[in-house]
């Protein structure tokens, strides 16, 4: 790519941000003093994603010097006075530097990148997953010094085999959609369209939205834990509800796939799980509440769903201005995803899809079984 300003749009386990690191790791190593900037939209995101990979190259490449790391600052200062730093956009505005990386470029706002690449004297590097158009299409693109590459998980030699099945069963069900008559916003046909070939989405009729906080404010009140239950594929997902001036925040503190319930108690004995407060648990398991009931969490409820409790759930939720915790990756990524399924003619069926739901299920029971529908009230405690 030529252009100042490249625009890497791919579909899931493209190895986009692996190729960008090292292409910016490499330019680094050999241009003495270079500054270079990657950004993405918290410093949580940045944590598990682009730092994570970008130690994992040096340390690969045998490059890494623990000496030469700045922990609290996220910068990399190579022995020829290069530096790579990695920052959400606000705590960089004002600064200046030669190199633009912007990972997951559609999580953050062209405000913030017109105002970073104003203060970039190079080359801009922006990367997505295509689920819709934004600013990098209507804006970036439309610019003379842009150029366009998209890639997919073809472009990726070392993806493990398990994942590629995972594609090519996405495939099939978007080829049964298609057999259907089913239009091509459908969720299969339009997830493989963005994540197996990085081709722009169509990305509506989102349920739920939600702004992005720090923590969980103090003076707030917790409603209740929310818990739903996984193993082998889906994850067990626990999350914390919390109320503070007329408005919902949630934090997620467990999504991980593989857990026995003894896995589960320990890791809620880690986080400090208080055995007092309510827990909602998803009804399907009653033997995983008894056990978690008998490990001391006496508060297990199961949630009491009735007819349709799932549409009845999500309008409750949305009475409230919602706010996710920045550090709850996998909930703002479902929060992202998760939308009315769509029948032959285009339009919502009034169904969510059955896909990226592990964290707003067990927020649909605490919503269900805590808040009142049509008062909005809460109930602390049960009968």
């Amino acid at each position: 790519m030529k252009a100042r300003k490249k625009v890497i749009q791919g579909g899931s386990s493209a190895s986009k941000t692996y190729g960008i690191l090292s292409v910016l790791i490499d330019k680094a190593t050999k241009t003495p003093d270079l500054e270079i900037s990657v950004i993405s939209e918290s410093v949580p995101h940045l944590k598990k994603g682009a730092v994570k990979d970008f130690k994992k190259i040096m340390k690969w490449t045998g490059r890494w010097n623990e000496n030469h790391w700045h922990d609290t600052d996220r910068k990399y200062t190579f022995s020829n006075g290069a530096y790579i730093e990695f920052f959400s956009p606000e705590a960089v505005l004002g600064s200046r530097r030669n190199i633009l990386y912007i990972n997951e470029a559609n999580n953050v706002t062209y405000e913030n990148y017109h105002q970073l690449s104003i203060r970039t004297s190079g080359e801009i590097f922006i990367d997505f997953n295509p689920s819709n158009e934004f600013w990098a299409h209507t804006e970036v693109l439309t610019e003379q010094d842009s150029e366009l590459l998209i890639l997919t998980y073809l472009d990726n030699e070392a993806l493990p085999p398990n994942v590629v099945d995972d594609f090519k069963q996405a495939q099939l069900k978007a080829d049964r959609e298609k057999a259907e008559g089913l239009p091509e916003t459908s969720y299969w046909q339009n997830w493989c369209k963005v994540f197996i070939k990085g081709g722009l989405g169509s990305l509506q009729g989102t349920i739920f939205k939600f702004e992005l906080c720090d923590s969980i404010p103090e003076g707030s009140k917790r409603v209740a834990y929310g818990l739903d239950w996984g193993f082998s594929t889906d994850p067990n997902a626990l999350i914390d509800m919390h109320r503070f001036d007329g408005a919902l925040y949630l934090d997620e503190l467990i999504y991980e796939p593989g857990m026995t319930n003894a896995d589960l108690i320990t890791r809620m004995n880690e986080l400090g799980i208080s055995k007092k407060d309510d827990i909602i648990a998803d009804s399907a398991e009653p033997k995983s509440i008894e056990e978690l009931r008998r490990a001391g969490y006496y508060n297990v409820r199961a949630a009491i769903k009735g007819p349709d409790s799932i549409r009845s759930s999500i309008d409750t939720l949305k009475q409230f201005k919602l706010y996710i915790t920045k550090r709850s990756l996998n909930f703002i990524k479902e929060g992202r995803m998760y939308r009315w399924e769509t029948g032959k003619d285009g339009k919502s069926t009034g169904k969510p899809i059955d896909a990226y739901n592990h964290c707003w299920d067990p927020a649909r029971y605490v919503a269900l079984n805590k808040i009142n529908k049509d008062s909005g009230k809460f109930s602390y405690g049960f009968a």
